[in-house]
């Protein structure tokens, strides 16, 4: 179970002292799916961008773009990215600020790999079973609560992440239909008109396809799986 968990991950390593990211790769890089490197905060937003890592492993201090910069701009894609902070410093100031980006973990070197490995292994419970496959090529991912399609992010309102939460939830219940009445409860808390439904459906379309929701005349919607 450990095994299967760890090679569904992909690692990106971000780290300028080459040495350090051989030791690194060498120690657990063999654990994961894929284990990649770049050695700095540019060359690691665009690494991300294209193979859209499980976890990001970055130093603070690099040339560039430091680590916590390349966090920022992470976290301005997706939210919810799982991001791990090493760094030479264990000074207050700078742990309070990768804290305040939304690190999930923070290393000081020297560091056993195997304690990263150890981390990263926690996160099985809240990562497992994280991959839904949709229609149209579309797959959601239940930790981070994103939207991908040929491996691009497709971003998405806070709103729209509820509903196909919920629309998710409801199907694993056996619910296949999200009720017209509830779904306008859910999302704005309040009565709203047809109207307003219809438009923040065709809008999500709009990102998504015309596949990926059902509309059950007269009652409500339903997520298409793939």
């Amino acid at each position: 179970m450990r095994n299967k968990f760890l090679k569904s991950l992909k690692i990106l390593l971000v780290e300028d002292e080459e040495k350090l990211s051989l030791l690194l790769k060498n120690a657990i890089g063999d654990s994961f799916h894929s284990f990649l490197l770049a050695k700095d905060g540019n060359e690691g937003l665009q690494i991300y961008k294209k193979v859209l890592p499980d976890i990001v492993i970055t130093d603070i201090m690099m040339p560039n773009k430091t680590g916590l910069e390349m966090a920022k701009e992470i976290k301005s894609i997706n939210p919810n990215s799982k991001i791990i902070i090493l760094s030479a410093f264990s000074d207050v100031e700078k742990l309070l600020s990768a804290i305040d980006i939304g690190v999930v973990k923070y290393f000081i070197k020297p560091f056993d790999p195997d304690e990263v490995l150890t981390y990263i292994l926690s996160l099985e419970t809240v990562m497992e079973n994280k991959l839904i496959n949709l229609q149209d090529g579309f797959i959601f991912n239940k930790t981070t609560k994103s939207l991908y399609k040929n491996n691009r992010y497709i971003t998405l309102s806070k709103k729209e992440v509820l509903f196909l939460e919920a629309l998710l939830k409801n199907y694993e219940n056996e619910k296949t239909i999200l009720e017209y009445e509830d779904i306008k409860k859910m999302i704005w808390n309040e009565m709203v008109s047809d109207e307003r439904l219809r438009t923040f459906i065709r809008r999500l379309r709009e990102k998504t396809s015309k596949e990926l929701l059902i509309n059950v005349k007269g009652r409500g919607y339903q997520i298409a799986l793939g």
